[in-house]
């Protein structure tokens, strides 16, 4: 990677939703454990549970009460002050409205009062470029399946701040299926992680669901219909544990035997040989292992950031925000998110 390092550690802040993370690294591309320096993390769970979903001003509200403990725990961790900081990055978009402007609002005044640089983070750039925390990361060229809560995108990594969009989700994404799924089958919240480790007990082959819009050209995703198959075999089941075990592997199955043949035709497409997952749902142990076998088969190589960088963590938005600071950018003293943020309008950054 020919981006220059950036001297002084970077204060990373993310607050896009219900997870507050907070990280300090010092961006040194050649470095084992890629310059990180300490993070830290509050998940809204418990918050959330007793509504079934994310409460959006409850969780604005929690992002307040969490955010400055977490940076001065952070901070603490890696031996440093606030004037020991080169500059604050944070996750400006895509996410709810008044949790990133807490996290906006918290950094650029950060920034101001140690009199050192901002930068406003794409979250979903933030995530492509997890892998990068790890010690044999990928270079570009490159594709990545971003797979989240509220994205599914195949997007071909020319560069950094480069990107093209191959595929994207027309309804559910990948991540908000499995949320739904499990709510609908009565798992607890929050669903997918409930769902996946339910699935580990199923029987492979009782429920065969379709793999949506696999049997047509194209690389976009819809998982709706998915959704509603699963429903109505619920509904006609049983309904006994070991039903609601197979119905979940065979909706797993059927998201992840999906997602790996999208990923082997957006390779195709882009003429790529190594392919990055990142979000959430890269955390799925069904999905690394059948990508990975893939790769193996196919002959391209696959990438993983650490299981606790597939989730939402301060530590990508550091990175991300550090990286672009070395390459000179930075924002003015206005507090701006957006709630909505194309991926392609990114600027290069080369």
């Amino acid at each position: 990677m020919d981006t220059k390092t950036f001297s002084k550690p970077v204060l990373g802040i993310e607050s896009s939703c219900d997870e507050t993370g907070v990280a300090v690294l010092r961006w040194e591309p050649d470095a084992p454990g890629r310059g990180l320096l300490a993070h830290a993390l509050y998940s809204q769970v418990k918050l959330h549970a007793n509504y079934g979903g994310v409460v959006p001003e409850l969780a604005s509200r929690d992002h307040v009460r969490k955010l400055l403990p977490l940076v001065r725990e952070a901070l603490t961790e890696a031996g440093l002050t606030p004037a020991d900081l080169g500059g604050v990055a944070y996750t400006a978009g895509p996410g709810l409205v008044g949790a990133l402007l807490v996290g906006a609002s918290a950094a650029r005044a950060m920034a101001w009062a140690l009199g050192v640089p901002a930068i406003a983070v794409h979250h979903m750039e933030g995530h492509l470029l997890a892998p990068l925390l790890e010690d044999d990361p990928p270079k570009p060229p490159f594709v990545a399946l971003l797979v989240s809560g509220g994205h599914s995108m195949l997007v071909e990594v020319k560069a950094i701040g480069q990107y093209h969009i191959l595929g994207d989700t027309l309804d559910d994404a990948a991540g908000e299926a499995f949320d739904k799924t499990a709510k609908l089958m009565g798992l607890p919240y929050p669903g997918g992680p409930a769902l996946a480790k339910l699935a580990e007990q199923g029987t492979s082959g009782a429920y065969r669901f379709s793999r949506p819009m696999t049997d047509r050209p194209g690389l976009d995703f819809s998982f709706s219909g998915l959704k509603t198959q699963v429903l109505l075999a619920w509904q006609k089941s049983d309904q006994s544990e070991q039903t609601r075990a197979d119905i979940a592997r065979g909706f797993e199955e059927a998201i992840v035997d999906t997602l790996v043949v999208k990923c082997r035709r957006a390779l195709d497409a882009a003429g790529a040989e190594r392919l990055v997952i990142a979000g959430g749902v890269g955390a799925n142990r069904r999905l690394r292992a059948e990508l990975a076998a893939a790769g193996e088969r196919d002959g391209f190589r696959t990438y993983f950031p650490r299981l606790q960088f597939c989730t939402d963590n301060g530590a990508m938005i550091a990175l991300a925000g550090a990286i672009r600071l070395a390459a000179g950018q930075q924002q003015d003293e206005t507090v701006q998110v957006f709630p909505r943020w194309n991926l392609e309008t990114l600027p290069p950054a080369a």
